[in-house]
């Protein structure tokens, strides 16, 4: 029998090629997430330990000027914040987008794989039927020249 050839295998082929070009975009999402995450997070911890250390030089009575600098510099940091986490809720869409993009990518592969590995399993099933078949006129033809001698 000639070998197995699945009519498919070309859309298959560029199906894996397109999920794990999504997989890759997903990844790319997931690591800005991350990184805007600890982005955050230093802005945060900036934020705590300079109105800390603000606070402990005010009992050492500092200009009003400055305190007026430090007190616009920790509103800059919560301005900063609040759009740092507006863009985290951006990229969490768009991070929760690319993960749908992917499973719909993988449910695709995943149909035409199981169509291939069903036509593969009726091959085999067919090319052990034709070998059995060959087998038996084999031993018939053997037998019927046995019997002729």
């Amino acid at each position: 029998m000639k070998k197995f050839s699945f009519s498919l295998e070309r859309v298959l082929n560029y199906k894996e090629q397109v999920e794990q070009s999504l997989r890759n975009e997903h990844g790319q999402a997931v690591k800005k997430v991350k990184d805007k995450e600890e982005e955050i997070r230093g802005l945060e911890d900036d934020f705590v330990q300079y109105r800390e250390e603000t606070g402990q030089k005010e009992a050492f009575r500092t200009s009003p000027a400055r305190m007026r600098g430090e007190s616009a510099y920790l509103n800059a940091l919560i301005g900063r914040i609040g759009s740092e986490k507006a863009r985290l809720s951006e990229l969490q869409k768009e991070e929760e987008q690319k993960r749908e993009e992917v499973i719909r990518a993988k449910q695709e592969t995943s149909s035409i794989q199981m169509l291939r590995d069903k036509k593969k399993l009726e091959y085999d099933i067919a090319e052990a039927k034709a070998r059995e078949l060959e087998i038996e006129e084999f031993v018939s033809n053997r037998m019927i020249s046995r019997k002729k001698h």
